[in-house]
């Protein structure tokens, strides 16, 4: 069945922002020797999508997941998924917040000793319920407003302008305008609108920046008949852990308190019955912190 000219433009539209995004991704991955796991062809996985399986047994299919240790033939460990998502009308805004955040949500509750950013990249209409109902959860939000889209393509002479009552013939020739334009031309939209969204996408890239290289700030442990001890480091911890007198004043211990905090301001806890537990917790984040 053939698309229909106003769903082929909306596609074209929504091309152009993973454009505009993909190189910035690219270069940052690069610069930290991660992996960017996106739509295509990889021998580590099956099929063309970029598809990462939830604790769950679900499959979500994402637009862009960077990975430390990951190769074309070898899947690493993540530590972004970000997704990319084009809506013209409020309507359908807070659908799409809601759809993002059931795909990534249970992936980061699957790889949570990862403890990966979340981010989404979102343009055209968003209502600020939408978006601060992303926030909320934890995710990093990069907005290019729906003014800015339409700016980027008149760059190049198309009208990206429509609405719910615009024909499909003028959808059509929206099309055929943009076909005609040379490979050169069509990248220059994604980079205008690149610029024109400078400063949101420079904080949306420091923010992976900053959850990218973060480092272990402090580990909290407490046991629970005893006083905490702060450790500067996961292995000071574990030393702790194991060198602790767990018989303190002739009572067992109840339970280990362990709190990881970052220099990013990020704060994983977790509680254990026994000092083998906690202290497999925090090997785990060992090589990812």
């Amino acid at each position: 069945m053939a698309k229909s000219p106003a769903h082929k433009f909306g596609q074209i539209i929504g091309d152009v922002i993973e454009a505009a995004v993909e190189p910035l991704l690219a270069a940052f991955a690069a610069k930290h020797n991660l992996y960017v796991d996106k739509k295509g062809k990889r021998p580590a996985r099956s099929g063309k999508k970029a598809s990462w399986t939830d604790v769950y047994g679900n499959t979500h299919d994402l637009d862009f997941v960077l990975e430390r240790g990951g190769s074309a033939e070898r899947i690493g460990r993540p530590v972004a998924f970000i997704e990319v998502a084009w809506r013209r009308y409020t309507k359908h805004s807070r659908n799409k917040a809601q759809e993002i955040q059931g795909a990534i949500l249970p992936l980061l509750l699957t790889h949570q000793t990862a403890a990966p950013f979340i981010g989404v990249i979102v343009a055209g209409v968003f209502t600020e319920g939408a978006l601060t109902q992303l926030r909320s959860l934890g995710f990093k939000v990069l907005y290019f407003p729906h003014e800015t889209v339409v700016a980027a393509f008149r760059a190049v002479g198309v009208n990206a302008a429509f609405d719910e009552q615009t024909p499909d013939a003028e959808f059509a020739r929206k099309v055929r305008a943009w076909e005609k334009l040379t490979a050169k031309q069509q990248a220059r939209v994604a980079g205008k609108l690149q610029a024109i969204n400078v400063q949101s996408v420079n904080s949306f890239m420091a923010a992976l920046e900053r959850a990218v290289t973060r480092r272990v700030e402090s580990v909290r442990v407490l046991p629970l008949h005893g006083t905490a001890k702060e450790c500067g480091t996961l292995q000071q911890a574990i030393a702790f852990i194991e060198a602790y007198a767990e018989a303190d004043g002739g009572r067992p211990i109840v339970r280990y308190e362990v709190q990881i905090r970052y220099s990013n301001g990020d704060k994983i806890e977790g509680q254990f019955t026994d000092r083998e537990g906690a202290i497999q917790f925090l090997r785990s984040y060992q090589s990812s912190g």
